[in-house]
């Protein structure tokens, strides 16, 4: 269970099922929670019948109760962080209930240490609001049997959701305890956000070693069910706090990416230039690329290396190079003084995979490729090298 700052908001059928509005937020049931409903009817159903075998095949239906009850408790955890949001005016994007429980994403948000810390926390509070409101059930109202077994099963699965959801490691809740702390030391949040996600590294390693250790120093081999259990728990909170330390190591990065450090040279030619002059330009500089420029001066397309070679001599001059140039996806174009998140934000918006650098005055200076910057902003750059600006 998680707050998700910045995310965007995916078409609903990737969500999942509506189910509606509350306070304005749309709330969606990922398909992957009838998998934890699932497994939750098919491991208490016998406990329950065990317990009450008059029942019978009704057991079912009453784990089936349990698995709503946790999915009310999840909704109401999730719905704690974005009504504590909403307090700090953050655009509430969505709320989904998943196989591990749920997330709120936000839209983008100018956060503090302190606001982000009560955002996330206020989830884990409300389980224990609701941890308490089921136990003043069981000692103020008399309750049958069953009643009491479902109410109790709600109290302790709210207490452990509220506990385990506090420990201070990401994706969990409580990870915004570390990464408030870095954050406010450091001044940046992501560096924070590195630090939680290693926490919540060791919190995965721990929580394995803490169920599966034990019963081996007592010469005892653990029970199945609580290995596989445990094993999908830190796997889970592995995976989650790798995307974390990934995610702001991207972020951590986009401040030193710029298109005027990230171009290879090139040219420029007007549109309709005779195959001779491009010949020319390429030969001159070899490892530049060249990019036509249509009539009304913005880069149009780019000489095929390949093809510009390919042109016979004699046809050279009166053959334009627009024949020999493969275009630019519209727009295909940036100042060479673009940079960081915009720059990245805006490229991933366009079609293609180059894109012309320009100056202040217009004038192409220089190529920029999607390789390029990928390898730029990613965590672990590939080791290779720049690709050329055009094939030869």
């Amino acid at each position: 269970m998680s707050t998700t700052p910045g995310a965007g908001t995916p078409a609903p059928a990737r969500n999942g099922i509506p189910l509606g509005r509350i306070a304005g937020v749309p709330i969606y049931l990922a398909y992957s929670w009838f998998i934890i409903a699932a497994f939750i009817v098919v491991f208490f159903g016998p406990l329950v019948r065990r317990s009450f075998p008059d029942l019978g095949a009704w057991a079912y239906a009453v784990a089936l109760g349990y698995a709503l009850l946790l999915l009310v408790s999840v909704l109401v955890h999730e719905l704690a962080h974005a009504v504590t949001a909403r307090g700090y005016r953050w655009p509430t994007a969505k709320i989904v209930l998943t196989l591990w429980g749920g997330h709120t994403q936000f839209g983008n948000v100018q956060s503090t240490p302190g606001r982000s810390l009560l955002v996330a926390l206020a989830g884990p509070a409300a389980n224990f609001v609701l941890a308490g409101a089921g136990w003043l059930l069981l000692l103020a109202v008399p309750l049958n049997p069953v009643a009491t077994l479902l109410a109790e099963i709600f109290v302790w699965a709210n207490l452990l959701v509220a506990i385990f959801n506090v420990l201070p490691g990401l994706p969990l809740d409580g990870g915004r305890i570390v990464e408030s702390a870095v954050w406010k030391a450091t001044g940046s949040q992501d560096k924070g956000t590195v630090a939680a996600g290693y926490a919540g590294r060791i919190i995965a390693v721990l929580l394995a070693a803490a169920v599966l250790v034990p019963p081996y120093l007592r010469g005892q081999s653990p029970d199945l069910q609580v290995v596989l259990l445990t094993a999908l728990i830190s796997s889970f909170l592995w995976m989650g706090a790798g995307a974390s330390i990934q995610n702001a190591r991207v972020r951590l990065r986009l401040p030193h990416v710029s298109a005027g450090a990230l171009m290879s040279p090139a040219h420029s030619l007007p549109a309709g230039s005779p195959v001779s002059r491009a010949r020319e330009l390429l030969a001159a500089q070899p490892e530049a690329a060249l990019v036509i420029t249509a009539p009304t001066g913005q880069p149009w397309a780019i000489a095929d290396r390949g093809a510009v070679a390919l042109v016979p001599d004699h046809l050279a001059e009166s053959t334009p190079v627009d024949a020999a140039a493969r275009p630019l996806a519209p727009g295909a174009y940036v100042p060479v003084a673009a940079a960081g998140s915009e720059l990245v934000e805006y490229l991933a918006k366009l079609q293609g995979s180059e894109y012309a650098v320009i100056d202040r005055d217009g004038a192409v200076v220089g190529l920029l490729t999607q390789a390029v910057v990928l390898d730029a902003i990613s965590p672990k750059p590939a080791r290779r090298k720049r690709p050329p600006a055009s094939p030869r």
